[in-house]
């Protein structure tokens, strides 16, 4: 039994079976932090943390120097959907131009499913946005998952992804998918920062987010391996 599972190990290549935890600790975290979201009350981590980034006894003034709250502002709109429409429609056309029709199509599918998959979560939860502090910024749509969260991970975890496909060595694709993963962080701390959503909102749409993406990628890697996303040079 023993020896069988050493060679289905070895078999299974680090990559492959990485994507495969973070799908499946993606999953059950998502699940776990569904419970949180239908509660009748906030879990205690979630006001513990929404209120730590503000002054004691003042819902109103966030924490940190005057300027800080306009630099949380310009980080969040790096996963606003304006943002990464642009983003993710100006890779398409790029990569229709150099004749990569298959790879344009999986960003697409890759990036629209994860919208998709975000706004059918948020109609299946409908949770309200957070009032125990005030709105920094002003958000009309239900807040469990944070879409600004989610959306960032599977867009920036796509193109990362995308990207250090063509990248020389081992260290330049760490350094652009630990961008992704930063970029995908900093966006999501900052909705908590602005006050409109719920870190476990938030921490829902990393765990989705990542499990999406990783998703994704298994499946454009077993598409290249059957040659289905061969594209022309």
């Amino acid at each position: 039994m023993k020896s069988t599972a050493n060679a289905l190990l070895n078999k299974v290549e680090f990559p492959v079976l990485l994507a495969g935890l973070v799908i499946a600790g993606g999953l059950w975290g998502l699940v776990e932090l569904m419970e949180v979201a239908r509660a009748t009350s906030p879990h205690a981590f979630d006001t513990e943390i929404l209120l730590a980034f503000r002054h004691a006894g003042q819902p109103d003034s966030p924490i940190g120097p005057p300027w800080l709250e306009g630099a949380v502002r310009d980080v969040t709109a790096l996963g606003s959907s304006a943002v990464l429409v642009l983003i993710t429609t100006a890779t398409i056309i790029y990569l229709l131009l150099i004749r990569r029709p298959a790879t344009a199509l999986f960003v697409f599918v890759a990036v629209a499913g994860g919208q998709v998959l975000s706004s059918l979560l948020k109609f299946e939860v409908d949770r309200p946005r957070p009032e125990l502090v005030s709105h920094l910024v002003n958000e009309t749509s239900l807040s469990f998952p944070s879409g600004h969260a989610m959306l960032s991970a599977v867009t920036y975890l796509t193109l990362g992804s995308l990207a250090a496909r063509f990248l020389p060595d081992r260290t330049t694709k760490i350094f652009v998918l630990g961008l992704a993963v930063l970029t995908t962080v900093l966006v999501g701390a900052s909705r908590v920062y602005l006050g409109v959503h719920w870190p476990s909102d938030v921490l829902a749409g990393w765990c989705a987010g990542f499990a999406w993406a990783m998703l994704c990628w298994l499946a454009a890697r077993l598409l290249q391996r059957r040659k289905v996303m061969a594209d022309s040079e």
